[in-house]
């Protein structure tokens, strides 16, 4: 018998044996809903029951658990409408909209020689933690000393191999070395997959809009092609190298087309009156509506009371990796200072220190009563307030940093493989805000010159400088997550 003829059979059996004034709930699958009902209506909805249970096993069902319900035999549970998803083509398809109060923010920092750019991506990450306390912040980073630092809840790491900038534009595993096309595809596949998986709201880009060689096209193509919501961003500092060998390298990797075709913004961590970066390297019209001068990014200060004694002086290189040379003059010079001039001094080595040199430098120097020597400490925001004059390179993050301090420094810049480290320091040298010793004119008896007329010269106020970074940066990826179009500065 046909299974909508058996439910109807069920009812004629039953119904006899209802008492009148039992009330019936009977489902009507075509219109959706339960009526009640008594059963001399029973009777005469019979047939149609039976047109409306025809050829629909699940309506027969509902229709015989109905009637058992009637009997007491089993409970009855109304059935929940069930609605079949529509299929949505795929350029038709709309991303959730971001949940502002719990964003997931990725930061991609290629990271090669020195502390500068993870230092650079952590102070960011720990801003916009601070902002969004919910927020789930992923670091994608070849910093070989990532680990060493401090990483505060909300946020953590996808380590990717080790490179090593062997000239300007060029690169080269760093522990890998025979194995260079095997790393670029890793970090490759890493990225893509890191970036798809983890499908941030933000995503915030280190310097290189396509990342190294071009690491970052497969991931960008992916998000525009899927039609993803992900914010892209790419943060640069203020200098990055002479403005005629820039202009060149970004024409060659084809940074302006990258960033017009897949980047929302452009971020400069700088002033444009110390360095218009737009206009130093040639920013077409098109990625300078992009671009937004954010100021100099503030770090945590601290205060230390002031001690008796001699002057204390910080020696600090970054990484290390080239800072041996600085590190030999200025102790050096400490050595044929006369009996009655007294320093005290604190050298970090850094990490990226080679071995040989670190032991070099130790068997020279290490019987000077008043120095002390440090292998590496990821926060110097302590050694920074205790010191009353730096000597140390002029990388954009121990700039940020005596900035920050209103320290006295005498700058010994990097110069090879790139000159952004000269040009700033010799702009803030000019507007007086730091002493300068050029490597070509390093010498132990004009760094230790610098050295104690820093000392004895009064501070000039940094009152004229913007550190407002890291507060604007706040400021627009709560525009971006929004669709905003706030500015970061004018």
């Amino acid at each position: 018998m046909h299974r909508s003829k058996l439910a109807g059979a069920f009812l004629l059996f039953f119904l006899p044996l209802v008492p009148a004034n039992f009330r019936l709930y009977v489902f009507l699958p075509t219109q959706r809903r339960i009526c009640h009902t008594t059963k001399h209506k029973v009777a005469r909805m019979m047939p149609t029951l039976e047109t409306e249970t025809t050829g629909r096993g699940k309506r027969t069902m509902i229709s015989q658990q109905l009637l058992m319900y009637q009997q007491g035999f089993v409970p009855f549970h109304p059935p929940q409408t069930q609605v079949r998803p529509q299929f949505v083509p795929e350029k038709n398809r709309v991303a959730p909209t971001p949940d502002l109060s719990h964003p997931k923010i990725l930061l991609y920092s290629h990271d090669t020689f020195g502390l500068g750019n993870i230092r650079r991506t952590l102070i960011i990450s720990q801003a916009l933690i601070e902002k969004f306390p919910n927020a789930a912040i992923l670091i994608v980073t070849g910093s070989p000393v990532i680990h060493a630092f401090r990483i505060p809840e909300g946020i953590d790491y996808i380590k990717l191999p080790c490179l090593d900038r062997v000239d300007a534009n060029r690169y080269e595993p760093r522990f890998l070395r025979e194995w260079s096309a095997e790393v670029s595809q890793t970090r490759q596949a890493i990225l893509q997959k890191s970036i798809l998986g983890f499908d941030p709201d933000l995503m915030i880009v280190d310097k290189r809009p396509a990342g190294i060689d071009g690491e970052l096209l497969p991931a960008l193509r992916a998000i525009r092609r899927q039609k993803r919501k992900t914010k892209l961003v790419v943060g640069i500092r203020d200098i990055l190298d002479d403005p005629v060998r820039t202009r060149q390298a970004l024409k060659k990797a084809k940074a302006f087309e990258t960033i017009e075709k897949y980047y929302d913004e452009v971020w400069i961590y700088g002033m444009r009156e110390v360095f218009d970066t737009a206009v130093e390297y040639g920013f077409p019209q098109s990625v300078q509506q992009k671009t937004f001068y954010c100021g100099y990014l503030q770090r945590p200060t601290t205060i230390v009371p002031r001690q008796d004694g001699p002057s204390r002086v910080l020696v600090t290189t970054g990484g290390g990796g080239d800072g041996g040379d600085i590190i030999e003059a200025y102790l050096e010079g400490l050595m044929d200072l006369p009996r009655r001039v007294v320093l005290r001094t604190l050298v970090m080595f850094g990490p990226q220190m080679p071995d040989e040199r670190r032991s070099h430098i130790l068997r020279r120097f290490g019987h000077l009563s008043d120095v002390t020597f440090r292998d590496f400490e990821p926060d110097l925001t302590q050694r920074y307030a205790e010191a009353d004059l730096v000597v140390s390179m002029a990388g954009y993050n121990t700039v940020c940093e005596l900035l920050s301090f209103g320290q006295k420094a005498v700058l010994v810049p990097r110069e090879k493989p790139v000159r952004e480290q000269l040009i700033r320091a010799r702009l803030l040298a000019a507007l007086g805000y730091f002493d300068l010793v050029e490597q070509s004119e390093l010498t132990p008896q004009l760094l230790m010159e610098k050295v104690l007329h820093g000392l004895m010269a009064s501070q000039r106020p940094f009152s004229s400088l913007d550190l407002g970074g890291l507060p604007r940066i706040q400021s627009r990826v709560q525009s971006l997550l929004h669709n905003q179009t706030a500015v970061c500065a004018d």
